[in-house]
Formats: structure tokens, sequence, C-alpha cells
């Protein structure tokens, strides 16, 4: 992985987190409440998490003085979401590209910065875990 500065690592991450915020809207609004309520709680809860952190990391850049990234109007889903079992391999892919990213986030900062990227990194693992992404000994490499 290339070294980047804390800055840009918390900028790319934030970028990753309006993404998952997005998708996981859209995850939310294809799934059925009534149908399938385990994986519309589930998804609903990853949208509540993945807005958090981004709200941690858009204060986090702000106290460095700088500008938060923006959001983009429109992000591609990566995949097809008529089923439940579609839903839920979409659900994998955003975890497995958050999780990356804060694998980065780790390695590109210190202090109370790398403390807080460790613990939304072990969030993100969690995340992938329950959409059924198999165990990693380190989550976030590839």
């Amino acid at each position: 992985m290339a070294v980047v500065t804390p800055v840009e690592a918390l900028q790319k991450t934030l970028a990753a987190e309006h993404a998952a915020v997005h998708l996981y809207g859209v995850l939310g609004g294809q799934a059925s409440k009534s149908q399938n309520p385990a994986l519309f709680r589930q998804l609903d809860e990853a949208y509540d998490e993945h807005r958090a952190s981004r709200d941690r990391l858009t204060v986090l850049i702000n106290a460095k003085g700088k500008a938060p990234v923006a959001a983009l109007v429109d992000y591609a889903v990566p995949g097809p979401t008529a089923t439940p079992n579609q839903i839920e391999a979409v659900a994998r892919t955003i975890e497995r590209r958050v999780t990356a990213t804060y694998g980065e986030l780790v390695e590109n900062t210190a202090g109370a910065d790398r403390g807080w990227a460790i613990t939304a990194l072990d969030a993100s693992a969690l995340r992938e875990l329950g959409f059924g992404v198999a165990p990693s000994a380190f989550p976030g490499l590839d």
C-alpha cells in the first residue's frame, strides 16, 4: 500500500463512508421489512453505523483545518439487488471496500486517530461477517 498523509487517508475513508451511506440507503429501499426483517434490520444498523463513522470522520478532518471531501451525487451499486441474496452480496462488497479503506487508515495514522481507525476497522470486519464474508486473520488486508 502506498503511504499517504494522515489527512489524505482520512479523506479517502470519508469518501468510502459517503459511498457506504448512499449504497445502504439503496439496499434498504430494496429490502422488505415484512418479508425479511432480519436482513432489513441488519441493513438499517449498517446504515446508521456508517452515518456515525462518516460524521466522525468529518469532525476529525475539520479539526485538522481541512475541508472534508464532499459526497458524490450518486454511486454505482456494485451488483443486482432484486433478491435478498443479491442484496447481501452487495452489502459484502460494500463492507469489504470499507474495511480495506480502514486498513489503509490504520496504516497511515497515529495516536487517537489510529485508535479510532482500529475500532472502526473492527466494526466493519464484524459487519462483513454478518453479511457472510469468511473470517480473516487480518481484516482490511488483501
